[in-house]
């Protein structure tokens, strides 16, 4: 019952605020609530969810437990859904490594690790710390060491944010290093970093930009395009059609990350038209629900969009790197008078 309710009842509080007009009570190992018939339904599938969750040997936090509580209600609100239940998200395991286990936080997270299972080619939308890249790491390293593929090869456009870092000084891999290291970071949170340059040498992991993929044709991989928002057209197109034989395909972006220069659309964007009902091809996308990272994140990407419907025009012009036009205030013209034309004789 301590670790159902958590630490001095951190958990029960946490679901407290969440029912407010629910008298939730605790005597010995009873739970009573009372309120609205349908809250005490929600109340009391939630503790049974929580159980289910700790005899798997998971632990329960203040963030799953109100996880948990958001599918719940989302669920109750769409019954003709096919929702996933808390405990079917929180209990499945992608990858284990240093008693570490990475699995999804969300529903969507948990639908978009499935569909890089069902598809050759999934793409992962969604703003930013929705765990597009890392997830997508997590099932490259699972597919390797399941000796599904032969090799992870990850890919991204070296593209800055916003600044101009200029030359960078070095072989090729020290200058694409600063817009990989990303996925680096993921990496090695996965594997054992001292097997990680061995395998890199051997070219069981490859890390290259994208404008070196065209002309190959890659088989037995799992191939991973990240900051895909920031490529043309025609390198999504490039990059997509260097999909070979018994390979997978996940490309992660945030459309509302654009760092192109102006006049200049996303392939990201562009490929959601091309691709759209095309077989094998699964687009996931990922909302401010999903984000995982400190909660006000999500609340950032909130008051970013809401911003950007306000001002849909100025903002759409300064994503891809211009400036909005501002009309300047036009006077009386003062023009100088003709001089008559005059002829000498």
């Amino acid at each position: 019952m301590v670790t159902l309710l958590g630490a001095t009842d951190s958990l029960l509080r946490v679901i407290e605020r969440s029912f407010p007009e629910t008298d939730i009570h605790v005597r010995g190992n009873e739970v009573t609530a009372t309120g609205d018939t349908a809250d005490i339904a929600l109340v009391k599938q939630l503790f049974s969810e929580m159980m289910l969750v700790l005899r798997t040997g998971q632990p329960l936090t203040e963030d799953s437990v109100e996880r948990s509580i958001a599918m719940l209600k989302s669920a109750a609100a769409n019954p003709d859904g096919a929702a996933e239940s808390p405990s079917a998200v929180f209990t499945a395991s992608i990858l284990s490594n240093r008693g570490r286990t990475i699995r999804p936080k969300t529903v969507n997270q948990k639908n978009y690790v499935d569909a890089i299972d069902r598809h050759t080619i999934t793409f992962g939308i969604g703003p930013a710390g929705t765990g597009k890249t890392y997830l997508a790491m997590a099932k490259a390293v699972q597919a390797l060491q399941a000796k599904e593929v032969n090799r992870i090869i990850l890919t991204r456009p070296a593209v800055e944010a916003g600044e101009r870092l200029g030359f960078l000084p070095g072989t090729l891999y020290e200058k694409i290093d600063p817009y990989l290291r990303p996925l680096y970071d993921a990496l090695h949170d996965m594997m054992d970093p001292d097997s990680i340059p061995r395998l890199m040498a051997a070219g069981t992991i490859e890390v290259a930009p994208l404008a070196y993929m065209r002309g190959r044709t890659l088989n037995d991989a799992f191939i991973i395009l990240d900051e895909a928002q920031n490529t043309s057209p025609e390198q999504m197109k490039m990059f997509l059609t260097r999909l070979g034989f018994n390979s997978r395909v996940v490309v992660t972006g945030d459309t509302s990350q654009i760092d192109l220069p102006g006049g200049t659309r996303s392939g990201l964007k562009v490929v959601q038209e091309i691709l759209a009902g095309v077989p094998d091809i699964h687009f996931s996308i990922l909302t401010s629900t999903d984000v995982v990272r400190h909660k006000l994140v999500g609340r950032i990407v909130d008051a970013y969009e809401r911003w950007d419907a306000e001002n849909g025009e100025d903002s759409g012009r300064e994503a891809q790197g211009q400036s909005p036009r501002k009309s300047a205030p036009r006077g009386p013209r003062s023009r100088t008078p003709r001089q008559p034309h005059r002829t000498e004789s």
